[in-house]
């Protein structure tokens, strides 16, 4: 918005010109200190152990090295998008303005790929700093569809991530997701109502939903992203690609006789084409 280099319009013009002081322009965000990054990791490994845990029973975890008060695990908890998935009055709220759908997965037998999709966003810990991934899921096979990383919890990476999975893979007859921001979105629900697919969303007492994907986090943490301390997005991105693609093609699968998602997905669904002719048409 702003060019430093311009020889006939200086920085405080253009400042003046578009009604910001000089100092914003210069300011660097400083991010979290070393100590709350190390706050953020060890309440990330604790939310993957016990995801019911909510703020209270997070800061009575604390240790000597981590003496801090309840305020600062709560403002951390919601700067990582985190919100435990124990029964409650009332769940995560949307955006104001933002239409809530009704629970649609009530007593449905799910029995072949495309019928209902899952997604869910999970917080990434980096050296410096943190990033957030979104992954969109098929819940009978387990199989990842697509997934974008950012370094916000705005609601493109999301539609981006939605827009590539139904251009490989077709559109799902549901879509489920929980209620925050994101998935309550006109960029995500709109997407959806063009592609005529019906939205679910998890509603009280539903807290078993997503579980599937919480597994998922679990296992990507716990085999990919605590091994590794990234310095940048594209060394997490490119860290994140290869487990998913192990995930996928080889990891094997207990739900499914042992198989990895990708190849149980591609024997029950007769619709589409397998991951490498799909990319190559995309």
């Amino acid at each position: 918005m702003i060019e430093p280099n311009l020889p006939d319009l200086s920085v405080g013009k253009q400042c003046a010109l578009l009604s910001i002081s000089r100092s914003s322009f210069y300011y660097e965000p400083k991010g979290e200190s070393e100590m709350n990054r190390d706050l953020m990791r060890l309440i990330d490994k604790q939310f993957l152990e016990t995801p019911f845990y909510g703020v209270r029973q997070i800061w009575h975890l604390r240790n000597d090295d981590h003496v801090v008060n309840e305020k600062r695990i709560r403002r951390l908890m919601r700067l990582m998008g985190l919100m435990p998935i124990y029964q409650k009055p009332n769940t995560s709220r949307a955006a104001k303005g933002h239409k809530i759908y009704p629970y649609l997965l009530r007593g449905l037998r799910v029995d072949r790929p495309n019928q209902v999709w899952c997604a869910d966003i999970t917080y990434l810990p980096m050296r410096r700093g943190f990033l957030y991934l979104v992954a969109i899921m098929d819940w009978h096979t387990r199989k990842v569809l697509a997934w974008r990383i950012s370094n916000t919890l705005e609601a493109g990476f999301c539609a981006d991530a939605l827009n590539e999975a139904i251009h490989k893979f077709g559109a799902p007859d549901i879509m489920n997701t929980d209620q925050v921001a994101q998935f309550t979105s006109f960029a995500w629900t709109d997407r959806l109502r063009r592609s005529n697919v019906r939205i679910s969303m998890d509603g009280k007492g539903r807290f078993l939903d997503n579980i599937f994907v919480e597994r998922l986090w679990r296992s990507l943490k716990y085999e990919c992203v605590y091994l590794h301390a990234w310095e940048t997005g594209s060394e997490a991105k490119s860290g994140i690609r290869k487990w998913i693609d192990f995930y996928n093609q080889k990891r094997p699968h207990s739900a499914l006789g042992g198989k990895p998602p990708a190849v149980i997905y591609w024997q029950r669904n007769e619709t589409t084409q397998p991951d490498q002719q799909v990319q190559r048409l995309a």
